[in-house]
């Protein structure tokens, strides 16, 4: 067994308290390197783009591709305001918010509205009593079957591939954050936060169309916007929707074990495990959300034990699709198909 400053490791889903103690330790940030992945993610989104207005001003029509890498590094700022979220990329609350209000402008994310709602997501993931908030929604097989025939269908229909990873992220960044429903009763400041937003990302859509045209301008950022989404949508999902992920309910939910098992360790490559800010740790993340993202491969290096708890890789990630419904009685999550046959 692993020992660090002299400590036994204690088992995994051993409880809340040594596991937090444990990680308290790698929470701290160093303010000079988050400045820094700052700096190597802003410069080459804002690079990438204009070097793909360019593209298209001159009539390469080829170098559209490269929304590609400006959408991969919209996707990284994304992960640095998930971070300034949780107060763990500076872990200033200042400097974490205003940094996470500006870059909301690019991403399309009001910071304190998702702020809120990411949190509850947290405080709240693999129980079945708390579902609905800031998550995908999930049914158990016993709800699904309750349910019409129209209910069915509609479930079907924003459970499939096409709409999940297709329309979702359209209707998420571009029109559902533009009003913070559902936080009626929050008070004014995610009220605040989503109008500034919307003030904030309208001035700067007007100064990109007024200095590149409207047409250029739509043609460039929405792509890299929806592509960004996208993959946004699908690591969120395959983070929680995985074949052994943890769902229990009333005094049988803990934080430890559903954060450890009900969240995945997604093996990506090197470059696109820097590109998502390694939120692909997200077991780890989901145990101690303050421990910054360039943190987490140090928690993996020093106890390698964790590599092994929800790992899945891409091709296991593309499976993942197919599972929709909670299984109760076999505690894990199955397809449409399976259910049927267990029907």
């Amino acid at each position: 067994m692993k020992t660090t400053s002299a400590k036994i490791l204690p088992a995994i889903g051993s409880g809340d308290r040594p596991w937090l103690k444990i990680l308290s330790s790698y929470r701290k940030p160093h303010r000079g390197r988050s400045a820094f992945e700052l700096a190597v993610t802003v410069i080459p989104f804002a690079f990438f783009w204009a070097l793909t207005w360019a593209a298209v001003h001159y009539g390469y029509w080829w170098g559209l591709v490269l929304i590609v890498p400006a959408a991969g590094f919209l996707l990284r700022l994304f992960m640095i305001q998930h971070d300034c979220g949780h107060g763990s990329f500076f872990a200033h609350r200042h400097t974490d918010d205003w940094t996470g209000r500006v870059i909301g402008v690019l991403t399309l994310t009001p910071y304190d509205y998702w702020r809120r709602t990411h949190a509850l997501h947290h405080a709240s993931a693999g129980n079945l009593d708390e579902r609905g908030d800031g998550d995908i929604t999930t049914l158990t097989v016993a709800e699904y079957r309750a349910l019409s025939r129209w209910g069915r269908l509609g479930y079907r229909l924003y459970r499939h591939p096409a709409v999940m990873f297709g329309i979702g992220p359209i209707w998420l960044f571009i029109f559902k954050q533009r009003l913070p429903f559902g936080m009626m009763r929050s008070g004014l400041e995610p009220w605040v936060s989503t109008m500034a937003t919307n003030l904030g990302i309208a001035v700067l859509a007007i100064f990109l169309m007024w200095l590149v045209g409207v047409g250029p301008f739509l043609l460039i950022h929405l792509p890299i916007v929806t592509l960004a989404g996208a993959a946004g949508i699908w690591l969120f999902y395959v983070q929680h929707q995985f074949e052994e992920t943890h769902w229990s309910s009333g005094p049988e939910w803990q934080f430890a074990e559903a954060a450890l098992h009900g969240s995945s360790h997604y093996v990506l490559p090197g470059v696109l495990r820097w590109m998502t800010g390694n939120i692909g740790i997200h077991h780890v993340h989901h145990l101690s959300s303050r421990v910054p993202c360039y943190r987490l491969p140090e928690v993996l290096k020093d106890y390698p034990e964790l590599g092994d708890v929800g790992r899945i890789t891409i091709m296991e990630s593309l499976r993942c699709v197919d599972l929709v419904l909670w299984d109760e009685n076999r505690r894990k999550l199955i397809s449409f198909r399976e259910a049927k046959k267990l029907a």
